[in-house]
């Protein structure tokens, strides 16, 4: 039996009645994170500190919704953490055992963010409930004081991370997600308390916090859906496997795609393996049929990690597509 052997023109190994394509990628530009980390270690800072402000004035003015806000916060500052963690996490270039590198680290960080917001919604539901059987006053003026203030701090932090160079990544969007929820929060904060102090109906206060914890619930289910179908390996959001099917067999020479598999190495990074019967023609001019494929996944699907597989003859997955996943058959020696 004949080595492989490899056309240093294609990089391609001719072997039996197969060709296997080895796609050489050409070097990827990481961005610089730089940025963005500033801008997360200062957001943090500052919210830290309003937790301590707003915590401080929700016991002063009994009020739930600024308790409940601080705890909001509370949060917003672990998920500012996980934000920086996984844009550091993503600066790291891939190594021997990361061979993709650590895209993954920040879709972790948006997932833990999304459950954190969730959980503690859950929480506020229970509180607001029970404020509900027993109303207690509140200080109005301090409510107003404190949730404006909230309101200039969460802006300027959302807007801060809406301009940093990752805003598109999903880890920075979950910790934007915070953000705008409790922007909001305030903003409810405030309108209640003018309403208290005009009606003198105590059950805006906690129906505020009921309302507050449905938005953030709202909120975080978005990002929790798209973080886990990334970590499972799903298709990518806005991706159809027959859209991209058809795009590559509609190239000149590609008579059939089969075992096609696309999934996300992070929120913006996709990667594609599959396999493409062509034409029976030399070496030489499959390397145009390879680039055709190539500039389709690029253009159209904004794929630019792709490992293709040439084949002049039909092989079993073309036939099974599932069999990859087949138990092995036991060996008789």
């Amino acid at each position: 039996m004949k080595a492989p052997a490899l056309n240093k023109v294609t990089g391609a190994f001719h072997l039996c009645d197969s060709l296997v394509v080895v796609t050489v990628h050409p070097p990827h530009h990481h961005h610089h994170h730089h940025g963005t980390g500033k801008v997360l270690i200062f957001s943090t800072v500052a919210t830290i500190l309003f937790v301590v402000i707003e915590f401080g004035a929700g016991v002063t003015a009994h009020s739930l919704a600024l308790l409940s806000d601080a705890g909001h916060n509370v949060t917003d500052a672990l998920a500012l953490l996980l934000a920086l963690l996984g844009v550091y996490l993503q600066s790291k270039p891939a190594d021997d055992v990361k061979t993709f590198g650590y895209h993954r680290g920040g879709v972790l960080a948006a997932f833990v963010n999304a459950l954190t917001l969730i959980v503690l919604s859950i929480y506020l539901l229970y509180e607001s409930y029970q404020r509900i059987l027993r109303p207690e006053a509140v200080h109005e003026t301090t409510m107003i004081v404190v949730a404006s203030l909230g309101i200039i701090v969460n802006l300027g932090i959302l807007i801060a991370l809406k301009r940093s160079g990752d805003s598109h990544e999903l880890n920075i969007r979950a910790a934007a997600v915070h953000m705008l929820g409790d922007a909001l929060s305030s903003v409810a904060i405030v309108i209640g308390a003018i309403a208290i102090r005009y009606t003198g109906w105590l059950l805006i206060d906690p129906i505020l916090s009921i309302l507050i914890a449905v938005l953030i619930i709202w909120s975080a289910i978005d990002v929790t859906r798209e973080s886990l179908n990334i970590l499972l390996e799903g298709l990518p959001r806005g991706l159809e496997l027959k859209s991209v099917t058809n795009a590559m067999r509609a190239v000149d020479g590609v008579v059939d795609v089969h075992d096609l598999h696309i999934w996300s190495l992070g929120s913006s990074a996709h990667a594609l393996s599959c396999h493409v019967l062509i034409e029976d023609v030399p070496p030489s001019e499959s390397d145009c049929v390879l680039k055709s494929i190539n500039g389709v996944l690029a253009t159209r699907f904004h794929i630019h990690h792709s490992t293709i597989q040439f084949e002049h003859a039909r092989c079993a997955l073309s036939e099974n597509p599932c069999s990859i996943l087949a138990a092995p058959q036991p060996h008789i020696h």
